[in-house]
């Protein structure tokens, strides 16, 4: 019965599949435009531990502020494209952050495609083949489905800040980036076009920079977001952070999710002796850790649902004492058009961390506007570049939407719920990724960023709910099984539904009907 459903699935997927190859409509391939950029006099100076080009009497063709990963992994793409960058970034120092430590196999595929892949040697990373999922008791593995691609490509995971400081020295390696210590304070706008930015040196000095092109990169707490997009943030929980150390991981290169109750428990490694604990708690208010509120709470409430195998380190990493703690924040791309600037990276675009999709968005954002910004070889026409930019927000979406929308239903969906609805479809979706083929492969490829598709997603999230409805009627459909079946339904529509509308629909399905959908080069007049 198992295999007959299976092989019904395969059908219906490959269906859909080819229905979706044959409706959309490809882009036409762009034309390459070859940059040809005179060499500038260029003196390097030691300083924070960067070697920051200096251009003298030069123009800037790309402010970017901001050199988090989204940042430097853009000045080092469009360096290398020809183009003059200036990164500004507050603090040069290795951040020390408990996000953005595990990279998907699909943004690992776009560091390759960046000529990145480098910066993950020499930091101690950690090769990731996949999840384990745990749930009262009971786990299953759920591998990342690899076996198309070279042996390379896996996820990493890794102390965030050694990661950045590695791309830090990528992009600042190039002669035509200059990385500076630097705040920015506002952007310079002159008739509806940002010309530049005004920020303080590191010194305190007033200086400011002007580039037909700014690119805000500058992370969630962003103060320059509000002139740029709509900022409607949420907040749905916060994540305890602590390293266990002295201990294994039950599943050897494998991320751990713990369906735990209220919400769930992350385990992955990220050096060769530490693993982060990420624990999720529903809400902006946590227990205070000053007082002793919180190693209470993680000691009562959340120890016993951790894995037998890391209990004792757990309770080890709570009296050392290291507890902190961030907010997970969630902000739809909602951007102003706005001549002479973009936003990137976390200060755009943000989504629940569980899935660990940010870095793989931001990634797959500059693969992107690269491409897109290649036939322009002069950044100054504003009212082309604007239409351009245009464009980079529509062809962004089928993939950054998809690893939003995932995000968001999964985290609603693996939270504990008191309704017997919200416990069914639980339950239907910790048991449908454990049937393995498809079913796990389906799922995985979307949340590895492999194969984000967004029509696979809804199908797979639906196939999901309808699992959980005929586990309801067997043996037999009594009418309480009907009622929970039917709410069943109710409530996945519930769930991602109003994301994939805070998303776009249209331009998450239907990208290629977007008037900004494609911009031809311009045209050159022969002399």
């Amino acid at each position: 019965m198992e295999m007959e459903y299976q092989h019904i699935l395969e059908g219906i997927l490959a269906f859909v599949l080819g229905f979706v190859l044959f409706s959309i409509f490809r882009a036409k391939k762009r034309t390459k435009i070859d940059v040809h950029r005179k060499k500038t006099s260029i003196n390097n100076t030691r300083e924070n531990g960067m070697w920051r080009p200096e251009v003298g009497g030069t123009t800037t063709d790309v402010i970017v502020v901001g050199a988090g990963v989204a940042g430097s992994a853009l000045a080092y793409t469009l360096a290398k494209e020809g183009r003059r960058v200036h990164v500004i970034e507050r603090d040069l120092n290795e951040p020390d952050r408990i996000v953005g430590e595990l990279l998907q196999p699909g943004g690992y595929l776009k560091l390759i495609e960046l000529g990145l892949e480098d910066c993950v040697n020499e930091i101690d990373a950690q090769r990731v083949s996949g999840y384990a999922l745990y749930k009262d008791g009971k786990s299953t593995k759920l591998p990342y489905p690899l076996q198309s691609f070279s042996s390379d490509v896996a996820g990493r995971s890794f102390h965030n800040g050694r990661f950045i400081q590695r791309m830090r020295e990528k992009a600042a390696s190039l002669s035509n980036v200059r990385l500076e210590q630097g705040t920015v304070t506002s952007l310079i706008e002159e008739r509806g076009i940002i010309k530049g930015v005004v920020y303080k040196s590191k010194t305190g000095q007033e200086l400011t920079v002007s580039a037909p092109l700014t690119i805000v990169c500058d992370g969630c707490f962003s103060n320059l977001r509000r002139s740029l997009c709509h900022p409607k943030v949420d907040v749905p929980s916060c994540f305890v952070g602590l390293i266990l150390e002295n201990c294994e991981i039950p599943f050897a290169n494998h991320g751990h999710v713990v369906l735990a109750d209220p919400s769930p428990i992350l385990f992955y490694q990220i050096s060769s002796t530490e693993i982060r604990c990420l624990v999720d708690i529903p809400g902006q208010k946590v227990p205070s850790v000053s007082n002793g509120e919180m190693a209470h709470y993680l000691k009562t409430m959340v120890a016993p649902q951790v894995p037998r195998e890391l209990y004792d380190a757990f309770l080890r990493a709570i009296e050392k004492g290291n507890i902190r703690t961030m907010p997970n924040r969630s902000m739809p791309a909602s951007p102003y058009s706005t001549p002479g600037a973009l936003l990137m990276g976390d200060a755009f675009n943000m989504r629940h961390p569980l899935t660990g999709g940010g870095m793989t968005v931001a990634l797959s954002d500059i693969v992107v506007l690269r491409d897109l910004l290649r036939p322009l070889d002069d950044l100054n026409d504003s009212a082309s570049l604007c239409k351009y930019l245009e464009s980079f927000y529509t062809l962004r979406k089928p993939v950054a939407s998809t690893i939003n929308t995932l995000a968001g239903a999964l985290y609603k969906v693996f939270s504990a719920s008191p309704d017997p609805a919200r416990k069914e479809m639980r339950q239907a979706c910790f048991d449908y990724l454990s049937l393995g083929g498809v079913f796990t492969n389906g799922p995985i490829s979307l949340l590895s960023g492999l194969n984000p598709r967004p029509l696979i997603l809804v199908l797979h999230f639906f196939a999901v709910a309808i699992y959980g409805v005929g586990r309801l009627f067997l043996p037999f459909p009594s009418p309480y099984r009907v009622w929970i079946g039917a709410r069943l339904i109710s409530g996945a529509s519930g769930i991602i539904f109003p994301i994939i509308k805070a998303e776009g629909v249209r331009q998450m399905f239907f990208p290629a009907t977007v008037p900004a959908y494609y911009r031809a080069p311009p045209v050159h007049k022969q002399l």
